[in-house]
């Protein structure tokens, strides 16, 4: 009866031992679950937060980068849309006036010497007349000085000159007609922009006296735009500047193509009326 009661005691402990055993192992199961999701739910929280400073960062990028036409419009509305109105459309006229001379120019600049060489097989071969249809059929200043020329051939060499000389003059005027609204414009474009300065000025004091204190922003408020205005206007400037300059230069070569043409015809004229 003793070994019998001692072999129940003995499984009753083996069981209870190996009860514990799996209770312990369950519980370190339990514990190590619970340490991977809170390690997990920290890597998540972590890697939300680090694309929400990304996510942060590109949309500072985004609004520090702006087009260049973002740029102009916001100027444009903070100098004021009065000056910086009228010194826009100085731009629009200067520029159209501008590329109007340009086209002109270009089409008023000929072949010289091919013209001479033509004119004077002309009135070699077959007359007056004939030189009078190549001047014709030719565009440009020196072909209409040539036709005038020669369309008074019959009154002697003093009138051909004389008429020469005349309608190159002619000819002068309106290769540079336009040339003094481009001037006005170029004048006037930093004009208005100093007076945006002024007025801009005068309104940052007006702020300075309303508040009663002298405050940096107030300042550079009114300061800010005034420069604006007068940067915009001295732009407007610069740019039809290079155009006026290409223009006169242009004209200049035209105008000097005309002088050593005429003389040529001269010499062409007074040679055929010796024949």
């Amino acid at each position: 009866m003793r070994k019998l009661l001692a072999l129940f005691a003995f499984l009753g402990m083996l069981t209870f031992g190996a009860s514990n055993m799996v209770l312990a192992q369950e519980e370190n199961e339990t514990e190590a679950t619970q340490t991977e999701q809170v390690a997990d739910s920290a890597v998540a929280e972590e890697a939300v937060a680090e694309q929400e400073v990304e996510t942060a960062i590109a949309e500072e990028e985004e609004e520090k980068v702006q087009s260049p036409h973002q740029v102009l419009k916001q100027k444009f509305i903070e100098g004021g849309a009065g000056f910086m109105g009228v010194v826009l459309l100085s731009l629009i006229f200067g520029l159209a006036l501008s590329i109007e001379r340009i086209i002109y120019l270009n089409l008023a600049s000929s072949n010289t010497d091919k013209l001479l060489k033509d004119v004077e097989e002309a009135l070699a071969n077959e007359g007056v007349e004939a030189a009078k249809e190549v001047c014709r059929n030719t565009r440009g200043p020196v072909a209409s000085i040539f036709y005038q020329g020669l369309l008074r051939m019959d009154e002697g060499i003093d009138v051909v000159e004389k008429s020469v000389i005349s309608y190159g003059s002619v000819q002068m005027g309106l290769l540079e007609k336009g040339l003094t609204w481009i001037s006005l414009f170029i004048a006037l474009a930093p004009m208005l922009g100093f007076m945006g300065t002024v007025i801009g000025m005068i309104g940052a004091f007006d702020s300075i006296e309303a508040a009663g204190d002298i405050s940096p922003a107030l300042v550079a408020g009114g300061i800010k735009v005034a420069l604006i205005t007068t940067v915009s206007g001295l732009i407007v400037a610069m740019i039809l500047q290079v155009f006026f300059n290409y223009i006169v230069s242009k004209i200049d070569g035209i105008v000097n193509n005309m002088e050593d043409a005429s003389i040529s015809l001269v010499d062409i004229i007074t040679k055929h009326m010796k024949k």
